[in-house]
């Protein structure tokens, strides 16, 4: 096992931009997406389901960069609605709006032949039609303007399989082909959309969501020998978010040593 590096420098990568970031409370990717794209001199706005919680984010995020409390809006992504109350905040709030990052996901475990309608529609439509919403919304917003980043949070299992992850594994793969998709319609603007696709990124709720047999078997999977730090994902959106990447769209990067 590899030890975990140091945290990286800023260098100003996002200096700038207005960047918006869903499901951003908790402990995991988003959150971290949302205090490395600050770090890199961005405005940040978050979004998430969880009121408590999206306080808190806001109230740490401001405490890390010791500056103001980035806007922070309750949204379900599984509402379209909500996608478009969304919408229309940040600009409000923010004038524009540069990067979308979209990390709304939503997971579970059940054997096919166990699962019911709710467990795959539910996976589904948060994790795939929530990303597309958001990205539509996105795209009606960026390609008039002839400028903007879209960013999803896709996951390798998308390319592998694993038991009971059947919907999960369907929803992540159906983002990577929207990513695709939508990068080649939008392109023509000038608007860029690209994914990233983590294995593990180590954080609290892992202990929760799967059994430490599972975890351990899924470390050793990985070359490093352990979880990405969820800052570690965080980077990778970064550049793809910044003009370190104006070339890049479609693409679907890796953030493990698992691809095809």
């Amino acid at each position: 096992m590899t030890t975990t590096p140091p945290y990286p420098a800023a260098h100003g990568l996002l200096a700038g931009k207005t960047v918006l970031v869903t499901a951003a409370a908790g402990a995991g990717i988003g959150f971290a997406t949302a205090k490395r794209c600050a770090e890199e001199g961005a405005r940040v706005a978050i979004s998430d389901i969880h009121e408590r919680r999206l306080g808190e984010a806001a109230d740490a995020l401001a405490e890390a960069s010791g500056g103001t409390r980035p806007p922070a809006f309750l949204a379900n992504v599984a509402r379209e609605d909500d996608v478009q109350r969304l919408f229309a905040q940040v600009l409000e709030e923010c004038g524009q709006l540069d990067v979308l990052v979209n990390n709304a996901g939503l997971g579970g475990t059940a054997n096919l032949v166990d699962m019911t309608d709710e467990q795959w529609t539910s996976v589904l439509d948060v994790t795939l039609n929530g990303t597309m919403r958001m990205t539509r919304a996105a795209l009606r917003y960026m390609v008039p303007r002839g400028a903007g980043v879209v960013v999803n949070n896709a996951s390798v299992i998308g390319w592998r399989a694993q038991e009971g992850q059947s919907h999960y594994a369907a929803a992540k793969a159906g983002v990577m082909a929207l990513t695709r998709c939508a990068a080649l319609e939008a392109a023509k603007s000038g608007v860029r959309v690209n994914a990233v696709a983590p294995s593990l990124a180590t954080h609290p709720f892992l202990a929760k969501v799967m059994t430490e047999e599972l975890l351990a078997e899924l470390t050793t999977r990985e070359a490093f020998g352990r979880g990405a730090e969820p800052w570690e994902v965080a980077n990778v959106i970064v550049f793809l978010a910044s003009e370190y990447s104006s070339y890049m769209t479609g693409e679907v990067v890796s953030v493990s040593s698992q691809h095809p």
